[in-house]
C-alpha cells in the first residue's frame, strides 16, 4: 500500500494538552545530553524518515516522548492529523510541553505508562518508539505488555516504527546488553520492512496467516 497524504489539519495555537494518568512501576530514565539531542533531531530522525518511507497524515503516537525532541521533527517530516506524545516522568513531559511550545507545534502529552496506554484501542495510525520498550520496568514482562498495548492502540494495517537491536547496541552498550523484544508474544504485529536501526512493523487482522 503506497503512502497517501492525508488532509492535514488547520495550524491550533492552543496550548498543549496534557492528560495525566498515574504512573505504574517506573523505569530509570535516561541522562540528558544536549549533543545527543541535536544529533537526533538533526540527523537521525530526519534520515529514518527517509529509509523507511513512512505514510504522512493520520494519528501519530510516540511512546517515551522524553523532553520532546523528537516531536518537532515527527511533526514536520510527518505532517499528521494529530500528534501525540506519551511519556511516564512528569518532568520529561514539562520539558518536552516548553520544547513543542517554542517550535510552535500543538500536540497532545500524556503523562502515562506505555504498558497501560490511556487511548482508545484501533485510535492511532503510527506508533514511533526511539527503545522505550527495552528498558520499561518488568524486564520482559514490561516489554511484553507494552508490545501488548502497542498492538492495541494501533488500527488495523497501522504502522509501528522501533528501534532495532543495533541501534539499542550502539546507543546504549550497557544498558541494552541482553535486552530484546518479546515479538512471539505480539504476532499481530507483523514484520514489514527494515533499515538497519530502525524496522517498521505492521498490524495484521488476526485472521490473517
Amino acid at each position: 500500500m503506497s503512502p497517501a497524504l492525508l488532509q492535514k489539519q488547520p495550524v491550533d495555537d492552543r496550548p498543549p494538552l496534557r492528560i495525566h494518568t498515574p504512573p505504574a512501576q517506573q523505569y530509570a530514565p535516561f541522562g540528558n545530553v544536549e549533543a545527543r539531542n541535536d544529533l537526533q533531531a538533526r540527523l537521525e530522525i530526519p534520515t529514518m524518515l527517509l529509509a523507511l518511507g513512512l505514510p504522512l497524515g493520520g494519528r501519530v503516537l510516540e511512546v517515551g516522548c522524553g523532553r520532546g525532541v523528537a516531536l518537532p521533527v515527527l511533526n514536520a517530516g510527518l505532517l499528521p492529523n494529530s500528534l501525540i506524545g506519551l511519556d511516564i516522568d512528569p518532568a520529561l513531559i514539562q520539558e518536552a510541553e516548553r520544547r513543542i511550545q517554542a517550535h510552535g507545534v500543538h500536540a497532545t502529552l500524556i503523562e502515562g505508562d506505555v504498558r497501560d496506554i490511556p487511548l482508545a484501542s484501533s485510535s492511532v495510525d503510527l506508533v514511533v518508539d526511539f527503545g522505550t520498550c527495552y528498558h520499561v520496568g518488568g524486564g520482559v514482562d514490561g516489554s511484553r505488555l507494552a508490545l501488548g498495548e502497542i498492538a492495541r492502540v494501533l488500527r488495523t494495517d497501522g504502522l509501528f516504527v522501533h528501534e532495532t537491536p543495533v541501534a539499542q547496541h550502539l546507543a546504549h552498550p550497557v544498558r541494552s546488553f541482553g535486552r530484546t523484544l518479546p515479538w512471539t508474544s505480539v504476532p499481530v504485529l507483523a514484520r514489514d520492512r527494515s533499515a538497519v536501526l530502525w524496522a517498521v512493523r505492521r498490524k495484521r487482522a488476526w485472521w490473517v496467516r
